[in-house]
């Protein structure tokens, strides 16, 4: 399947240089490893797309509810959380 989102500009800098390799998203939608995500770089100033776009195979999904999570949810809040890419 071919999954397409907004992504804002400094975050798909980072992908586009090889810095970011992972997307925190909301769980609002439907996606899989083995799908093909675009991203649609967007200007949040302007609120219009720029024409730049990246193509990303998916390698893997993890679901997350803060209600399930090791930590307390007021913890959470408080403190946030942090997504760790390995390499």
């Amino acid at each position: 399947m071919i999954i397409k989102k907004k992504c804002w500009p400094q975050y798909f800098q980072e992908i586009v240089e090889g810095k970011k390799n992972y997307e925190l998203r909301l769980n609002d939608f439907t996606i899989n490893a083995g799908d093909i995500l675009i991203l649609e770089e967007y200007n949040t100033e302007t609120k219009e797309y720029t024409g730049r776009t990246l193509e990303k195979k998916v390698l893997g999904v993890n679901q997350f509810q803060i209600d399930k999570l090791f930590w307390p949810e007021a913890e959470i809040k408080e403190k946030g959380l942090q997504i760790i890419s390995l390499g």
